[in-house]
């Protein structure tokens, strides 16, 4: 009962009865009682003349007790805008505060009416807000943390090119652990490596080996534009791939030996069982049957080699003879193995390089663009010189690769293909890297693969 007799709406309404009924009282005050007694008194006891009628009409009335009641009017004012005053400007205060970040602000709670109410509902919002940005502060810290030791070099630029975020990797890969904060991306790596600059230019993922300090290191490059508050951003991720590659390389090359111990298994034991059956057959005179197991010997030892020479090609592999390339001879003569569209013109600079070696990789990597699905008419093959290097792209239309496939397809024996001999693009990096060049793999967009090779020219 007292909570419902306690609110804003009942104390306005009693405020009001108490402004009329003191409107009334000064009213009837000033035109019956006691104001004209009081002035009948001072003029014939007193002898005191006050220029004021003995009787007031109604008008005259109102507007006497107007003139009273305004103070009264202006105290009563007064009364019931304060508290509402006080809580105005204590949440001023609040929302000041909020806008700071500070959410430590709340407002004593000693009313009972609705802007008490209104107080709580205020300090338990804070504490919510204050709950809530302390588990976000947590959670911040924590994925900073993360990401700050995380081994993967991160670096997040705007849309005008300048770092916004980088973490302890990417601050001793680019600027020898000093903070990158503000500079400009792009200026940062202008003394990196040819094939990193390029590759974080194309803004595409890749795969790419460049020389650092000395020794090589390989990288995978992971490129994400985003939005973020309303603005374009753009996520560079470089992990280094030296130490996972050489683990790959090591489970793979016991895999290739598996894989041989098999082969040889296979085919020798059949061999041992039919020479056994043969010097049998020889030792009881049934010469009729020597043939036959003779052939079925040389059919399994002529598997055997073959076997064996398509894994030994790679390791046998002859350094490369580089000489001069005449580029419309070299072309031509691809162009009688596979089919492919040259994009842009022929370099005037002729090439140098070992003719064979080159031709049989950009044999294999064509054809592998063909066999991805890609259109005929989108394989192409394009020649750029870039200050002293040559660069051949082979690009296509397919499918691209995935980051799986792309961190391992430059491993030894590594192959997608189910009936492919495991080669992969081992092969073309062998020769490549014999030349002095590089090679990188990276997505096209809108789909598709480029395989750069960078090979050095003979530039005097």
């Amino acid at each position: 009962m007292w909570r419902r007799l306690n609110t804003l709406k009942v104390r306005l309404a009693l405020l009001l009865c108490l402004a009329y009924a003191s409107g009334a009282l000064i009213y009837v005050g000033v035109t019956q009682w006691p104001l004209p007694q009081l002035l009948q008194w001072m003029k014939h006891d007193l002898g005191v003349t006050v220029r004021a009628p003995a009787h007031m009409g109604v008008w005259s009335g109102l507007l006497v007790s107007a003139v009273l009641a305004l103070p009264l009017s202006i105290w009563l004012a007064g009364r019931v805008m304060h508290p509402l005053s006080r809580l105005l400007r204590a949440l001023e205060g609040a929302v000041a505060s909020y806008r700071d970040g500070d959410f430590s602000f709340s407002i004593a709670a000693t009313r009972g009416d609705e802007l008490g109410e209104l107080i709580r509902m205020h300090n338990a919002l804070g504490q919510t807000l204050r709950e809530q940005r302390q588990h976000l502060a947590q959670r911040e810290l924590l994925l900073d943390t993360v990401v700050q030791n995380t081994p993967v070099a991160l670096v997040l630029t705007d849309a005008t090119g300048r770092v916004t975020y980088a973490n302890i990797a990417a601050r001793h890969l680019f600027n020898e652990g000093r903070s990158l904060h503000g500079l400009d991306f792009m200026e940062l790596i202008e003394g990196s490596p040819e094939a990193l600059r390029r590759a974080v230019k194309s803004g595409e993922d890749a795969l790419l080996t460049v020389e650092m300090d000395g020794s090589e290191e390989t990288f995978h490059l992971s490129q994400r534009s985003f939005r973020l508050q309303g603005r374009p951003h753009r996520l560079q991720l470089f992990r280094r791939m030296t130490r996972e590659l050489s683990r790959q390389e090591v489970a793979t090359w016991k895999r290739v030996i598996r894989v041989i111990s098999h082969e040889l298994n296979n085919s020798l034991a059949p061999i041992s069982s039919l020479a056994h059956s043969g010097a049998e057959l020889a030792r009881r005179g049934d010469t009729a049957r020597l043939p036959g197991v003779f052939a079925t010997i040389g059919e399994r030892a002529r598997h055997l080699h073959g076997f064996i020479a398509g894994y030994a090609s790679f390791a046998k592999l002859p350094a490369p003879q580089p000489v001069a390339i005449d580029w419309k001879s070299f072309l031509d003569g691809l162009a009688l193995h596979c089919v492919f569209k040259l994009g842009g013109s022929v370099p005037e600079l002729s090439g140098w390089f070992d003719a064979a070696q080159v031709e049989q990789v950009l044999i294999n990597l064509i054809k592998n663009a063909h066999e991805s699905g890609s259109a005929d008419d989108e394989v192409s093959l394009s020649l750029t010189v870039i200050g002293r290097d040559l660069r051949i792209e082979v690009a296509d239309r397919g499918p691209g690769m995935s980051e799986t496939v792309l961190a391992q397809a430059l491993l030894p024996f590594y192959s997608t293909k189910r009936s492919g001999t495991g080669l992969g693009l081992a092969l073309a990096r062998e020769i490549v890297e014999a030349h002095g060049g590089r090679i990188t793999l990276a997505n096209r967009e809108q789909g598709g693969l480029r395989v750069s090779l960078l090979l050095p020219l003979n530039v005097t």
